[in-house]
């Protein structure tokens, strides 16, 4: 505990004291003189800067050996037997210097009637103040961690949707350099076929413009770019080039990144020599839930060292979207990419923001809604049980009839914390788990 801490928390008990011991004075039917006010406020003093300040540093001690948020049943296992200890021997002491010390009361008596309910009732009213206490810190704790995890959410949702937007915004360069260098080679060429080429190339370009914000898209969409584009460069490229597509329909239905495809076309064509004698011959075909682009290896040397651009786009984007890896597979006879394909459409960057800070902020509040209610219910039950047992004693001292409520109230709070921290979910947890892993299993058999 630092000095500053210490400072304030004394500056809070003495607050606490000062009011304590004016209600006490006035209350009192004695002498009212300063000399007997300066007496209850030094005994109270005693109890309030023991107590207060012995669990405000059992408080301190425990957050620094377990985490609130992260070990929740070991603090509040920790929290329950450290009050429950410290508290009795703060009270049996300070009672012990008030009652013997000071007033003058019997050794003997101090261990049994009244004195002895004294005892418990003060025991009793300490630990609720210091459940009241870990409440507080609990609640300090989970709301600092669900301000920090939205704050983290938050940042990890900018820097994947800045990097996405990276991503993307290399497409358009990209197509662009690659197509003008065909074009380049055409105009010598065949001037004709050059002006057919720029007619197509500008249908395909509006196909970028449109396709590039999005995260995915369906491999129908795709195929169907990508058939078009193959037209472009068979055009140019005439029987030197091969194009096979083998899509079912029920895989074009998945989705995977829009214009992977013509960028690992583009790639196909950079890389390897074609000619009418030599065929570069490209496939594009569905296996294990994967989209294969695969080609024979013909490589060339190229003029300057490749930048891997187109690839290393793919990869990225697919990494920001999914588990699933990009799979390259080179040979001396072939080279393969295989794509992931998604079941589902993932709106990875355009809602990652909000949808974790609304669960975040949703987690952090159904949880103090569980904790207000258990501390609720505690602190009533060590406001009213002392009531009840100071009713017992003042009309029917003969028969204890105020530990029934008592144990009744005790086992509903008692169940009520196994609920509240946890104790009694994770078996829910586990036993519906072990369940369902039971029917999967059996599902798996009739199959």
């Amino acid at each position: 505990m630092n000095l500053e801490k210490i400072k304030k928390n004394a500056l809070n008990l003495l607050y606490i004291n000062l009011i304590i011991s004016v209600l006490i004075f006035m209350i009192d039917v004695g002498d009212k003189t300063i000399q007997r006010y300066l007496l209850y406020f030094l005994i109270s003093a005693m109890y309030t800067f023991c107590i207060g300040l012995g669990n405000s540093y059992l408080n301190d001690y425990l957050d620094s050996k377990f985490s609130w948020t992260e070990q929740t049943k070991e603090r509040t296992i920790a929290a329950v037997i450290g009050t429950l200890l410290l508290n009795i021997i703060l009270v049996y002491a300070c009672n012990y210097i008030n009652f013997v010390l000071i007033q003058g009361k019997s050794h003997e008596k101090f261990f049994n009637g009244d004195l002895n309910f004294i005892n418990w009732f003060f025991i009793n009213f300490s630990l609720l103040i210091a459940a009241i206490g870990h409440a507080r810190g609990f609640m300090l704790a989970m709301k600092k961690n669900a301000k920090q995890e939205i704050v983290e959410q938050k940042l990890i949702a900018k820097s994947a949707n800045a990097q996405f937007e990276s991503l993307k915004n290399q497409l358009d360069p990209h197509f662009l350099f690659n197509s003008l260098n065909v074009l380049d080679s055409l105009i010598e060429e065949n001037p004709s076929l050059a002006q057919r080429f720029t007619n197509s190339m500008s249908k395909i370009y509006r196909y970028v413009l449109e396709q590039k914000d999005k995260e995915m898209v369906t491999v129908e969409e795709e195929i169907n770019f990508a058939k078009t584009y193959c037209e472009l460069l068979q055009t140019r490229f005439e029987d030197a080039v091969t194009f096979e597509f083998t899509i079912s329909e029920e895989d074009k239905k998945g989705f995977v990144v829009p214009l992977s495809l013509q960028l690992l076309l583009e790639n196909a064509i950079k890389h390897n020599f074609a000619t009418s004698s030599k065929p570069l011959n490209i496939k594009i075909f569905v296996e294990n839930g994967n989209l294969i682009i695969e080609n024979n290896l013909q490589q060339r040397e190229l003029p300057h060292k490749s930048t891997g651009v187109g690839l290393a786009n793919i990869v990225s984007r697919y990494n920001l979207l999914t588990d699933r890896n990009v799979f390259i597979e080179k040979s001396e006879a072939f080279f393969r990419v295989k794509l992931p394909i998604l079941k589902e459409k993932i709106k990875a960057m355009n809602t990652f923001s909000p949808s974790q800070e609304q669960s975040a902020y949703e987690k952090a509040a159904k949880r103090v809604e569980e904790l207000k209610g258990f501390y609720g219910n505690l602190i009533s039950y060590c406001v009213f049980i002392p009531f009840l047992f100071f009713i017992n004693w003042r009309t029917n001292p003969s028969y204890w009839w105020a530990f029934w409520p008592m144990l009744g109230w005790g086992i509903g709070v008692a169940s009520h914390a196994f609920k509240t921290f946890g104790i009694g979910r994770d078996w829910e947890e586990r036993q519906i788990k072990k369940y369902m892993e039971k029917e999967d299993e059996n599902d798996k058999k009739w199959k």
